[in-house]
């Protein structure tokens, strides 16, 4: 199989493909526990643990990689409407690239469509930072494939944001350990043009607090 380039990036399997690297990857997990020195095939709690992280790595944790993007409906703009289209508190839980710990937080999304442009269902907003999520990421790169897949898919949008505000298990777990939050954002258009739009986004965000 081809391996990624970056571990954020996106390769389908099919479900045979899937089963198998699932029953290949438990082995290594296994091998990879026996050298920290764990006895797991006698712990009751632990001798399934490399076919469990295995299976939750492909099938849940890192499902984005080895799925295909979600199939967008977009719809035209049939009443003309020129305002923001914002969705906010969408639950985000993704893992970083660096660590492979949780990092969960909340991704904040908008986008202005044109009077002959497109507007998308509103659950795929939500679909869209899921697919993204659900691998190894940085949080930085996070923001932009999610900005940058809206824009896709929102045909002749004049402007795409996005801000992503999430709690890193790698900074609270280990190293300098503290409860801070990171914040990214991705603007674009009259979004990071227009200081009125770009406020009324952020008054948006603030709002749901």
């Amino acid at each position: 199989m081809n391996k990624l380039k970056h571990a954020n990036g996106n390769h389908p399997l099919t479900e045979k493909e899937k089963q198998e690297m699932i029953e290949e990857a438990a082995v290594h997990y296994g091998n990879y526990m026996s050298a920290l020195g764990f006895d797991w095939k006698e712990d009751p709690n632990s001798s399934d643990t490399p076919i469990r992280v295995a299976k939750a790595f492909v099938n849940d944790l890192a499902s984005g990689v080895y799925n295909e993007p979600p199939k967008i409906t977009a719809f035209e703009n049939v009443n003309n409407y020129d305002g923001i289209v914002f969705q906010g508190n969408i639950k985000l839980h993704s893992f970083c690239s660096h660590h492979h710990l949780p990092f969960i937080g909340n991704a904040h999304v908008a986008y202005i469509p044109t009077a002959d442009g497109m507007v998308i269902g509103l659950s795929k907003l939500n679909r869209i930072v899921e697919f993204y999520a659900r691998r190894p990421q940085v949080q930085e790169n996070l923001t932009i494939q999610i900005h940058d897949h809206i824009h896709e898919e929102c045909i002749d949008n004049i402007g795409v944001a996005v801000m992503v505000e999430a709690s890193h298990m790698c900074a609270c777990v280990r190293g300098v350990k503290h409860d801070a939050i990171m914040k990214t954002a991705k603007l674009s258009n009259v979004f990071k043009n227009k200081t009125r739009v770009r406020e009324e986004f952020y008054n948006f965000i603030r709002d749901l607090k």
